[in-house]
């Protein structure tokens, strides 16, 4: 049941897959790649790596799922687990959030880390995949024929051109040379006021496992003020600051010691890092174009209010990489990765939607919208219906593909929309796969669910009736579930020559999370792809349907016949 081990890069030598840009984006990018056995390059344009302030410091849980499976435990255990998210109004505490976890993961759902630390600790994952930095390269142009993608480069050296199979982007909101080059546009919107960002270290007790919004406090009348703990006793500070706002002169006046103290009062503190910042929504129209793929901020930009920004970044690296082994490899044609634009550029539009709703509660844009900001936060000091019209950013969540054309849908379990802040959708096609702690035969080192999911195709059986016509009675017989498990694998192996794992939910989910999150019924299959997500609910004993939902969920037509030549059922 077990799929192939990950290639490495060294087993093949065909051109790479050119990473462009060595942010968290592209570094996940690249170690997700070099793990699913595809070569990859990585070139940036600065000298080296320049680790300075915080930066996108609040890492939610499935991505944290990510770079764990990556061996990056590391950031998991060195950031600051946080779970509670509280808003104020002028001294008044209006509300809290406790964020969600539909099954049972061993995740925590936030941590706070630096992006440097972030960074420093993907270095060394790479370092040890065998994947090839080449800092001091410039981007400067970028073409593509039939058979690649040709990347020029300015270096110390000269002009270099490097060569590639597919190049994918990921060179922050200043990659502008890639947009131009595929006549892309990148339109939105920018806000005048800017924001103060200060790292300052100090023992602030009860608040280091809280983030905490505060509307109008008395020390930033009009404005906004937001708090977040990190590890090692830093604190980051965001305060909304008018659009004239001179950090050097506030600084040399005493006015910005005179900021932090409003806030912690005597306790002693020190500036770790402080800058400021203006914040911008803006979504390019196409995120793949060719064999050119765009992630991350040179895709998309929006306010970190929500930490949506490099969350989205890394599933935007996941969907890219497993769709550009799949097409490598050749279980999928080229049309899958124009999926990646459909969903990620969906995922984008929601994001910007989302923050850019939060944006205007934050910054009016007229005396009516101010008017009306006011009155609803007054409102929510004493009543809690007012809450949800209380809007300090949605955290990050995972997109829910949903209306994906790799998701084929299931009338009995329909997706409900986005739920209310706090909450999570219902399992339904489409939706991530809720973790939860797993236990498989002869594979020991498997604890917990995604990673099982992240080796290939993933179809999970429901309890209940086994198979009509095979001798299956009871699904609570051990003999029952393996003849269904037999058949649902043989066709789906039948489909596709892509690695397929089939268990029955009765033999590894031991606590009953899982089957309690999903409220799986008799007979049921639940097709996971290699990103967790929920790709079809079907019947397990209409292999048609499980078919075509294998082949819906790697994008070839569900008509179509798979060439299954050297596929062998387990």
């Amino acid at each position: 049941m077990r799929p192939p081990a990950p290639r490495t890069p060294a087993d093949t030598d065909t051109d790479p897959v050119l990473v462009l840009g060595a942010g968290p984006v592209g570094q996940t990018a690249a170690l997700l790649l070099a793990r699913r056995g595809v070569p990859v390059l990585v070139v940036d344009g600065r000298p080296e790596r320049d680790a300075v302030g915080s930066k996108a410091i609040c890492q939610q849980r499935d991505v944290l799922d990510v770079w764990d499976w990556l061996g990056g435990g590391r950031i998991i255990a060195e950031g600051l687990t946080w779970d509670t998210a509280r808003t104020f109004y002028q001294g008044h505490e209006l509300f809290s959030v406790r964020l969600p976890d539909p099954g049972a993961s061993s995740l925590p759902s936030f941590v706070n880390i630096s992006q440097s630390r972030t960074e420093e600790v993907l270095d060394d994952l790479l370092e040890q995949a065998g994947v090839q930095i080449n800092w001091g390269h410039e981007v400067t142009g970028i073409d593509q024929d039939a058979d690649g993608v040709t990347v020029e480069c300015a270096t110390a050296d000269g002009p270099v051109r490097l060569r590639g199979s597919h190049a994918l982007s990921c060179m922050g909101a200043h990659g502008g040379v890639v947009r131009k080059a595929l006549g892309l546009s990148f339109s939105g919107t920018s806000f005048d006021d800017r924001f103060l960002i200060c790292d300052i270290r100090a023992d602030l007790g009860d608040w280091e496992r809280e983030r905490r919004f505060y509307f109008d406090p008395e020390w930033n009348p009009g404005r906004q003020v937001l708090i977040h703990p990190c590890p090692d006793s830093v604190f980051r500070i965001d305060w909304q600051v008018p659009s004239d706002f001179d950090l050097e002169a506030e600084e040399s006046s005493g006015r910005l010691d005179a900021r932090i103290r409003q806030i912690i009062g005597d306790t002693p503190y020190e500036i770790v890092w402080h800058s400021v910042y203006r914040f911008h929504t803006r979504v390019t129209d196409r995120m793949r174009c060719g064999r050119i793929l765009l992630a991350g901020d040179n895709a998309h930009l929006v306010a970190p209010f929500g930490a949506r920004g490099l969350n989205s970044g890394v599933q935007d690296a996941e969907n890219a990489a497993w769709k550009l082994a799949y097409v490598r490899d050749g279980w999928a044609g080229e049309e899958l990765l124009e999926s990646y634009h459909t969903e990620r550029h969906a995922a984008a539009l929601e994001n910007a939607d989302v923050t850019s709703a939060t944006m205007r509660f934050l910054v009016p844009q007229d005396e009516a919208a101010r008017e009306r900001r006011i009155s609803v936060l007054k409102q929510a000091v004493t009543d809690a219906d007012a809450h949800p019209n209380v809007d300090s950013g949605r955290l990050a969540e995972p997109f829910w593909y949903t209306e994906s054309a790799l998701t084929t849908a299931c009338p009995e379990r329909p997706f409900g929309g986005r739920p209310p802040r706090g909450q999570a959708p219902a399992p339904c096609p489409g939706v991530i796969l809720p973790d939860a702690p797993v236990t498989v035969a002869e594979r020991p080192e498997i604890k917990r669910l995604r990673p099982l999911l992240r080796e290939g195709l993933t179809l999970l059986l429901g309890s209940g009736e086994g198979v009509a016509g095979e001798g299956a009675g009871s699904g609570g017989d051990p003999a029952d579930r393996e003849a269904l498990r037999a058949v649902v694998h043989a066709t789906a192996t039948g489909a596709t020559p892509a690695p397929v794992t089939t268990l029955h939910l009765d033999d590894i989910d031991t606590t009953g999370a899982l089957r309690r999150a999903l409220a799986t019924e008799p007979g049921q299959v639940w097709l996971v792809r290699p990103d967790a997500h929920v790709a079809a609910v079907v019947t397990g004993t209409d292999p048609e349907a499980v078919r075509a939902a294998v082949r819906t969920a790697l994008g070839h037509p569900a008509s179509d016949t798979a060439d299954t030549e050297d596929t062998v059922p387990a």
